[in-house]
């Protein structure tokens, strides 16, 4: 089929990239020229495990092609799918702005049958809208607007597409159900569930689901303060709860909160929708609440453990919101890293993908080249971010170059007897503090400053 993608973020690059890898045609158009010249000459705006691979291959193959230019990708598209971005307005609600846009820019060019299709995460009612807006540009128009939602995780977001727990699509027009059954046909052959609803339906869905895996999140920090209180350990908590069938073990990991360009925009975006509904969604408030305050106190738990932070280093491990992405949108570190600076600390901080996107964010950071020399003279390092590579770390290496061996790990990567072992006082999310079980190698680094005090 002949598939046309208007915008080229993460949404639209991976869709458009995949959708050619199931066999399709497929043209991505953006309105920024430099993000098209950056894909033709073979670089990507955004970083993804495979993604830059497999959108050379599609390239060579003939099936992937980028352009600015909408008037000749339109006339002769089967389906034309929409994944601009929709960020959260002033008040928190979805603006469509760029949503607008696109709908007036594709109007004048389309011809034929054409199937316009959301991938966009949108309020419910949004498709209501487009159809609104394109029978006023263009009344003679053949189209039918579809929802489709995207349910990707950033780091893993090739998987999720070609291999999907679901697919989703809202609409009631039957022609436009014969194209999406067509544009999604290798995945359902291969046993992928494709769920047709209404458009509404279809959009809150979206909503729905990244709202509960949200509450998920919330709902298991809190009770990893719980168990900090109680003496209890956070990770078999979880265990035993995931192993329900009815719950599972999925997003019950504790850690310093949820954030991304999904979790927080969408809960937010669905408490708009409750409210002008006027249904008081109470769960995702709390949850959402919850996720603010948690991240809001991150630095008052280094402190509890490092004490006066004045005139004191501390390393940052990770600053991206997640593993697997350079995404900062949302990210722990834009609340810890001020906080810290505030308290009076420098702060020295590594991340394997994420130090281009941060150094405009988090200015006064002192960026380094890897994990052993953002920790040297710390009087704390704090793991932020579940990068595989800080899971792998020689904590014995990494606490002969510290200050003061104190080693915060807020996504819970490291055995605590493994921790304390190598010289550390270990402290994690919802499980108790352990001490280093022998003293640390003296650091050469304090030991020239005594030296040099004492002179």
């Amino acid at each position: 089929m002949k598939i046309g993608v208007i915008g080229t973020g993460y949404v639209g690059l991976v869709t458009g990239t995949c959708l050619a890898e199931l066999g399709h045609e497929v043209v991505c158009v953006d309105a920024l020229p430099q993000k098209i010249e950056l894909l033709n000459n073979g670089g990507c705006p955004i970083y993804e495990p495979g993604l830059i691979e497999l959108i050379r291959t599609q390239r060579q193959a003939g099936r992937l092609t980028f352009s600015t230019d909408v008037a000749a990708m339109a006339p002769d598209r089967d389906a034309i799918f929409i994944a601009v971005g929709t960020p959260p307005g002033p008040d928190g609600e979805a603006d469509l702005g760029f949503l607008r846009a696109a709908i007036a820019d594709l109007a004048p060019h389309l011809a034929g049958f054409t199937a316009v299709v959301t991938k966009s995460t949108v309020p419910v009612g949004t498709g209501d809208r487009i159809e609104a807006q394109l029978a006023e540009l263009r009344p003679d128009a053949d189209v039918a607007v579809v929802s489709n939602p995207e349910f990707l995780r950033e780091g893993s977001a090739i998987g999720d597409f070609l291999k999907p727990d679901r697919i989703v699509v809202g609409t009631d027009d039957g022609r436009a159900r014969q194209v999406m059954q067509q544009v999604y046909a290798p995945l359902t052959d291969a046993g992928a569930p494709l769920l047709m609803t209404d458009r509404r339906t279809s959009e809150l869905i979206k909503y729905a689901a990244n709202a509960f895996l949200a509450v998920k999140i919330s709902y298991i920090n809190e009770i990893a303060d719980l168990c900090e209180e109680l003496g209890a350990d956070a990770a078999r908590v979880a265990e035993g709860m995931g192993l329900d069938a009815r719950i599972g073990a999925r997003f019950l990991e504790p850690g310093p909160g949820f954030g991304g360009s999904c979790f927080p925009k969408d809960t937010d975006a669905l408490l708009g929708t409750g409210r002008a509904a006027a249904v008081p969604l109470r769960v995702v408030t709390a949850a959402a609440e919850a996720n603010r305050e948690r991240k809001r106190l991150l630095a008052a738990r280094v402190a509890a453990v490092a004490g006066d932070l004045k005139g004191q280093t501390v390393a940052v491990l990770g600053l991206t919101f997640k593993a697997g992405t350079d995404d900062m949108r949302e990210a722990a570190s834009l609340e810890l890293i001020p906080d810290l600076q505030r308290r009076g600390a420098t702060v020295r901080a590594f991340d394997p993908k994420g130090m281009e996107a941060a150094r405009d964010l988090l200015p006064g950071v002192v960026f380094c080249r890897d994990a052993v020399e953002a920790a040297r003279g710390a009087s704390a390092v704090v793991v932020l971010t579940e990068w595989p590579v800080f899971r792998t770390l020689d904590l014995s290496r990494l606490a002969s170059v510290v200050e003061t061996p104190r080693l915060i790990d807020m996504r819970n990567l490291f055995d605590p007897d493994d921790a304390t072992r190598a010289g550390f006082d270990y402290v994690s999310i919802g499980r108790p503090a352990a001490a280093a079980r022998e003293p640390a190698r003296t650091n050469p680094l304090r030991a020239t400053r005594s030296a040099g005090a004492a002179a």
